[in-house]
C-alpha cells in the first residue's frame, strides 16, 4: 500500500477532502488542525470527501471523518457527501454506521478546487493519543456496535492519558 495522503481544497465554501493511499493517525493531528480552521470559516457550506483513491483509511481518519459530518450537521448542512467506488471502503463506511452521517456515492466528480496536499507535522506522542482518543470517542458516539468495539482502546487510552499518580509511602 502507497504511503497516506490528505489534500484540500475549496471553493466558495465547499470543502473537498481527498484521501490518497494508506491514510493513517500519523497525519491525524494536522487533519484536525485543518478541520478547525475550516469551520472557522463563514462560508462553511459543505464538504465531499473524494476516497477514490484512498487504498485504505484507519479508524482514526474515520473518527475525523465523522467528527466533521457531525459538526456540518450541526451548523444546518446536508449530509456531507463520500465518494468512493470501491467495495471495501464502502463496507467499511457501512459497517461503522456513517450511512447517519454522510451520503456515499461511486460517481467522480470534477472540482472548482484542486485540492493540494495539507502539510502534515509528526505528531509528538502525547498529542498524537489525544487526537486518537477524541476520534474514537465520537466513532463510539455514532452507535452501541462502534461503542463496544472501541471501548477497550478508549479505556486503555484514557487510563495512559492520566497523570502518573505518586505511589503511597510506606513508613
Amino acid at each position: 500500500m502507497q504511503s497516506g495522503q490528505i489534500m484540500v481544497g475549496a471553493h466558495k465554501g465547499i470543502y473537498v477532502i481527498k484521501l490518497a493511499g494508506d491514510v493513517r493517525l500519523n497525519l491525524c493531528t494536522s487533519f484536525d488542525n485543518f478541520i478547525n480552521d475550516m469551520f472557522a470559516h463563514n462560508d462553511f457550506k459543505d464538504v465531499i470527501f473524494d476516497l477514490h483513491d484512498a487504498e485504505g483509511v484507519d479508524s482514526t481518519t474515520l473518527g475525523l471523518m465523522a467528527k466533521i459530518a457531525i459538526r456540518a450537521l450541526e451548523r444546518g448542512c446536508r449530509k456531507p457527501l463520500a465518494l468512493s467506488a470501491d467495495k471495501g471502503i464502502r463496507h467499511l463506511l457501512d459497517a461503522m454506521g456513517f450511512d447517519a452521517l454522510i451520503e456515499v456515492s461511486g460517481e467522480h466528480r470534477n472540482y472548482r478546487t484542486q485540492p493540494k496536499p495539507l502539510q502534515c507535522k509528526t505528531p509528538d506522542e502525547c498529542a498524537a493519543r489525544e487526537k486518537v482518543l477524541e476520534a474514537h470517542r465520537v466513532l463510539m458516539s455514532m452507535n452501541e456496535h462502534n461503542a463496544e468495539t472501541f471501548r477497550d482502546l478508549v479505556h486503555t487510552l484514557e487510563l495512559e492519558s492520566e497523570p502518573a499518580k505518586p505511589s503511597a509511602r510506606m513508613h
